[in-house]
């Protein structure tokens, strides 16, 4: 029996990349997977306002700070819901605000600059467990991670790769998804997506004992219902107004080839599990911006599901 741990979406959430990186030892699994969508979603500017002073809005809410203690504090609030915590000063905010393109450096630097403590911290953690971890980052990941990713020493990517898990089951894995409102960097046509996973399965040895991990859930199977939006990209309330947004392409592979697992996430709110035919699909959801880890537990046997459980924590 191989024991898999599957999370996914913790957008830059430092308290839920460590727990994850935990998770293979706590649940005693051999393999600890993370479904995309690795990265934070903003910058939080920490502004000096002199005499130790610094003025921070968080959540909209704005808070004053004394000292390095409050503002270490802050830090770590900001770290834990997925954001960016940056120091600078009432001039460079000014610059920023004048430039938008600096902005967006600003936020890559940040992003990689994060991104390569939390592979230290990985590499550190499990260095001699013997536990494997797998990544495929998702749409809203910079492509820059890839890189970062290749040179970690325990912390390997799957994007695009056929991965045995064990004697009897393989892992194809991607982070792409069919178009979204917000134009992220991983998101092409129902077309395109479908030839890059058709491009995958052929490299399978057995599709029908395989896990895909693909960070988008099937079109209508209930993982991948989100809030319909209006024209300026608000929720609408009214109603019933969550709507299917997963990827047909995805739900056509699943049908067609009926693999043993399918792992998804991409969207927080449909925390659940569903089966398409023989799959059992699984979206664990996303609470990052609690601090909370969702993730799931599954038992592979040698041609079948053993047993699966959602976790929280």
């Amino acid at each position: 029996m191989t024991t898999l741990y599957f999370a996914t979406d913790v957008h830059g959430s430092n308290i839920c990349w460590n727990k994850f990186i935990n998770a293979g030892k706590f649940y005693k699994a051999d393999v600890i997977i993370l479904g995309g969508d690795m990265t934070g979603k903003a910058i939080v500017p920490i502004v000096h306002q002199g005499n130790n002073t610094y003025r921070v809005v968080l959540l909209e809410h704005e808070s004053i700070l004394h000292g390095e203690d409050e503002v270490n504090e802050m830090v770590r609030r900001i770290k834990s819901r997925g954001y960016y915590p940056y120091r600078t000063t009432p001039e460079e905010m000014a610059e920023l605000q004048a430039v938008p393109e600096q902005v967006n450096q600003l936020f890559k630097r940040e992003t990689i600059r994060i991104m390569q403590q939390w592979l230290a911290y990985a590499d550190e953690k499990l260095d001699n467990t013997g536990i494997r971890c797998y990544v495929a980052p998702g749409n809203d990941d910079i492509f820059e991670l890839d890189d970062l990713i290749h040179d970690s020493k325990h912390v390997k990517l799957a994007e695009g790769r056929v991965i045995p898990l064990d004697d009897y089951h393989e892992m194809i894995s991607s982070g792409w998804t069919n178009p979204t409102p917000w134009h992220t960097y991983r998101e092409e046509s129902e077309e395109k997506l479908a030839a890059r996973l058709e491009a995958m399965i052929s490299r399978l040895s057995d599709p029908h004992n395989s896990v895909f991990n693909l960070h988008v859930p099937p079109y209508g199977s209930n993982l991948d219902a989100a809030p319909e939006m209006t024209i300026d990209l608000r929720p609408r309330f009214a109603g019933n107004s969550l709507i299917p947004v997963g990827s047909k392409a995805v739900r056509q592979v699943i049908e067609k080839y009926q693999p043993l697992l399918g792992l998804f996430g991409h969207i927080h709110e449909s925390k659940g599990t569903a089966r398409l035919g023989r799959t059992l699909c699984v979206n664990p959801g996303s609470v990052y911006e609690q601090g909370y880890l969702n993730g799931a537990i599954i038992n592979l046997g040698r041609d079948k599901i053993k047993s699966h459980i959602l976790t929280n924590g």
